[in-house]
């Protein structure tokens, strides 16, 4: 996802249960392991967070080889709604390096906003409706409303992807 979006901010709810109040851009990736319990089994998790500014996309390309799955981000502050636009390049990115696999929308910062306006006024341009048709994509398993600051969603965005991504492995 873009700058500013709060991906970090996201892995660290996700990995540590903390928040991050003050933005410190991410340069080149940062990595998180963390283990989840699936089915009885611990999952390990190597987490990569990747900087979404322009000045790192040779870089990025390096960290998206092997892949197994991915998070879009994208923000619903007022201020950042720019990024919503910018999903269809995330998508096409990840498409081109990584092929198929499993890929989660998070719209974070909710909490920034009234959410029933998602729901009821279709003209906002991250309005639910809006959303729906990145989700109908094939590779997108779902899409979450977030708050790295609140928690909201987070840990049910997360899981959701690692299970996609666990009963996956288990196929092949």
């Amino acid at each position: 996802g873009d700058p500013a979006v709060g991906k970090t901010t996201l892995v660290k709810k996700y990995t540590t249960g903390s928040f991050q109040k003050d933005y410190i851009a991410t340069l080149g990736a940062q990595f998180s392991n963390y283990e989840e319990k699936i089915e009885g089994k611990q999952v390990k998790l190597t987490i990569w967070d990747i900087a979404g500014q322009e000045i790192f996309e040779m870089m990025r390309r390096k960290f998206y080889n092997g892949s197994n799955g991915a998070i879009i981000v994208f923000s619903h502050a007022p201020e950042e709604l720019k990024s919503f636009n910018h999903i269809e390049k995330w998508l096409d990115e990840l498409k081109k390096h990584c092929g198929d696999i499993p890929i989660a929308l998070f719209g974070n910062k909710v909490d920034l906003i009234n959410e029933n306006d998602l729901i009821s006024n279709k003209d906002m341009v991250n309005s639910d409706l809006n959303v729906q048709k990145f989700v109908n994509k094939p590779d997108i398993i779902e899409y979450f409303k977030t708050s790295a600051l609140t928690g909201q969603g987070v840990n049910e965005a997360f899981q959701k992807l690692v299970r996609v991504l666990y009963f996956k492995a288990s196929e092949e």
